[in-house]
């Protein structure tokens, strides 16, 4: 369809539209897809070829309130709005908007939908959050490390030396001491991974790195687990270390390995392109489209909502022996990445854990600076 105004002022109207953050959509009045931006296709993980060739009712149930407010906005040729307006169906998944509608002059039996979902919003700031997050944690490590293990060391020596001169019964009690003073050390020398390192980075194949943790994954923890690929060939390099980034997904599986039934487990690991949202990242003042989406989901339980917001804090877990330093280190891994992680419930079920990543160029890697030195030997995809 035309769009109501054209390219007489040298600017293109469908350039304009899709430079938009917000999905905007126009449908005719029984829900016909007339057209699309392309956040629209983020937010329906559908292409806009598919997308127009489709009805709304295929990716939103019927009975929602967006098709009285289509039918409102048409009938009395006005602006409608909707907040915090709940859409959800197995297609899309579950996502919370505010949503406007208009009509159109030029096309009295069609509607205009912007959709802005709050998830946009939510990702900055959970970036932020988990940024923050990992700083106290490093900050942490740098203290348990320098005040905390030569002490241990004194205290266990003492233990030492009393278990010579004791009798059985206090030998037990300088045995518990020494126990107790290696098992903060473990801890202390597991914490000392989030102290702030340089980190080299370069261009990595994300495929060659899922296959490699998806092959551990098969022969170790889990073997009585169906993994599912579906991957976009077609995606550039990521601006990574590949030895953390397969520590992040290696850490992802096996979370979703334990939360998932021993018998029905059901992993799915995705890739795809998308235009995201620009953030900083890490290390310089440059600012960067994180296109690369790549998705572990999984068909447990889902997460609680009361552990979404501190989900990613150090020592936060639901394993009754879990330390809650995994996720805590995911997120101070993708954060020096310059990248967002976010969590969600996956579509019938279960939960969904979504990174996005910077793409490798040249410029990039300068713009990170001296600080991160390349090593990495680019890949082909």
């Amino acid at each position: 369809m035309r769009l109501g105004f054209g390219k007489g002022n040298g600017v293109d109207p469908t350039g304009v539209l899709n430079a938009i953050a917000s999905a905007v959509i126009v449908s005719d009045r029984d829900g016909k897809i007339r057209f699309v931006n392309q956040a629209t296709e983020q937010l329906f993980n559908t292409s806009a070829a598919v997308l127009c060739r489709s009805n709304l009712k295929d990716f939103i149930p019927g009975d929602s309130p967006v098709f009285s407010l289509i039918t409102q906005a048409i009938d009395e040729a006005t602006l409608v709005a909707d907040h915090n307006l709940l859409i959800e169906s197995p297609k899309i998944g579950k996502h919370t908007v505010n949503l406007t509608v208009g009509s159109m002059p030029d096309e009295p039996d069609c509607a205009v939908l912007t959709f802005e979902p709050r998830s946009i919003a939510q990702k900055i700031d959970n970036q932020l959050l988990s940024r923050n997050s990992a700083r106290s944690v490093s900050a942490m490590a740098a203290i348990l490390a320098h005040e905390i293990k030569n002490p241990l060391s004194g205290i266990r020596g003492a233990a030492q030396l009393l278990e010579q001169t004791s009798n059985e019964d206090d030998r037990v009690l300088t045995r518990l001491i020494c126990d107790e003073a290696d098992r903060i050390v473990d801890l202390v020398d597991r914490m000392e991974i989030f102290s702030d390192k340089p980190m080299e980075r370069g261009a990595v194949n994300i495929h060659t790195v899922l296959e490699h943790v998806r092959r551990l994954a098969e022969n170790g923890f889990g073997k009585h687990l169906a993994f599912e690929e579906i991957y976009d060939p077609s995606l550039p390099p990521v601006f990574g270390n590949r030895d953390q980034l397969i520590q992040v997904f290696l850490n992802l599986l096996k979370n979703a390995g334990e939360a998932v039934d021993h018998d029905s487990g059901h992993i799915v690991i995705s890739t795809r392109y998308q235009h995201g949202v620009r953030l900083a990242v890490a290390g310089g003042d440059a600012r960067v489209h994180l296109p690369l989406v790549v998705s572990v989901r999984d068909n447990g339980p889902g997460i609680a909502p009361d552990m979404r917001e501190s989900l990613f804090d150090p020592f936060v877990t639901t394993k009754p022996t879990g330390s809650g330093l995994g996720l805590a280190l995911v997120a101070k891994i993708i954060n020096d990445h310059g990248g967002v992680i976010e969590v969600k419930d996956a579509p019938g079920g279960g939960a969904e854990f979504q990174i996005m990543l910077p793409i490798y160029n040249r410029t990039l890697a300068e713009d990170v600076g001296a600080g991160n030195i390349i090593k990495n030997k680019e890949e082909t995809v």
